[in-house]
């Protein structure tokens, strides 16, 4: 036994000299230390010495025990701080490099003039309400006043889901569901996600947004109409941008008009963006039909309105002088950074 117990303290040295890292000097740990290590296994059998060799044997062990100990951590030390400078090494700093920025974002245009939108008719006194993307086809059109078959359905195709669902077209089905809450009376808009049929070009888009707007109250006129979006117009744009309605036709209102701005990129003048008009068409507006009304629980001989909707791209064309509403879907950073 004794000889055995100096085997391991003689040849310990030797091999954590050899070891030169940690996984290996915990196998050979667990070895000796283990609980079916050499030393162990040594200590297990004391009972079957003499009781004068056992006091002997037992302090033997001991020390054999605390040196083994000693050992490893000593090594262990060694180990690490080989390593440590092995990192320190690889993974130099060269602090004249310069350093590695954060970029910070920032809102995207669509975001910066919807916000400024909700801004400007909180300010006014209106409320904002939100509604889902996919809408009943009767709130989409037939409450309306867009009847199956009407041709102003060919305008706003879109896709249609079982059981009279569909991609809403237009934001105007919130208002029908504020209407029919009977809450009266009524100033909101209504922006979110829309879709149609459109073909992709620089002033159109088959997904985009829009932001409506309703009045209901007594004795609401034309008049108010018009003060409402002149001064929405100017605020938006500048008190130098120029305003044009011009009559048009719609279901939902009677009368209906089209509001236009001042060309951004020409002021005017006529180019590709306003197809040398001099105008851009901003929104469609109008007086809110009698039977809009009544589809939604309202008197129309008792309370009149006005209802505005428009694309908030074009909003973001003519705010940031965009030529191309693609540029606003394209995510192209170089672009971006511009705002």
């Amino acid at each position: 036994m004794r000889d055995a117990l100096n085997k391991i303290k003689n040849e310990l040295g030797g091999n954590l000299e050899k070891i030169a890292d940690l996984k290996t000097l915990d196998d050979l740990r667990v070895s000796i230390l283990g609980k079916k290590g050499e030393l162990t296994n040594i200590l297990k059998a004391m009972g079957s010495l003499s009781a004068e060799e056992r006091p002997v044997m037992g302090q033997l062990a001991n020390e054999v025990r605390d040196f083994a100990e000693k050992s490893f951590d000593e090594r262990k030390k060694v180990i690490l701080a080989a390593e440590l400078e092995k990192t320190l090494a690889e993974e130099r700093l060269d602090v004249t490099l310069a350093g590695k920025t954060r970029e910070q974002g920032h809102d995207h245009p669509m975001t910066i003039v919807m916000e400024d939108m909700k801004r400007l008719f909180i300010g006014m006194g209106y409320e904002i309400h939100e509604g889902p993307d996919v809408e009943t086809e009767y709130n989409n059109f037939e409450a309306l006043n867009i009847p199956k078959n009407h041709p102003a359905r060919d305008e706003q195709d879109t896709f249609y889901i079982e059981g009279g669902y569909v991609l809403r077209t237009q934001t105007s089905p919130v208002q029908v569901r504020v209407m029919k809450e009977g809450k009266l009376p009524i100033r909101m808009i209504a922006p979110g996600k829309v879709f149609r049929s459109d073909e992709i070009d620089a002033t159109h888009s088959p997904v985009f947004h829009q932001i409506e707007g309703l009045v209901i109250d007594k004795n609401i006129t034309l008049g108010d109409l018009k003060g409402t979006l002149e001064i929405f117009a100017k605020e938006l744009f500048g008190d130098d941008v120029i305003t044009r309605f011009r009559p048009h036709h719609f279901p939902f209102t009677e009368p209906s008009g089209e509001l236009d701005v001042s060309c951004f990129a020409c002021k005017g003048k006529g180019c590709r963006v306003c197809k040398d008009s001099g105008y851009i068409e901003l929104l469609g507006c109008g007086m809110v039909h009698p039977k809009v009304l009544r589809n939604c629980g309202i008197d129309p001989d008792e309370y009149t309105g006005f209802a505005f909707g428009m694309g908030l791209e074009r909003i973001a064309m003519q705010k940031f002088n965009i030529t191309d509403m693609r540029l606003l879907f394209e995510n192209d950073v170089k672009f971006l950074k511009q705002f």
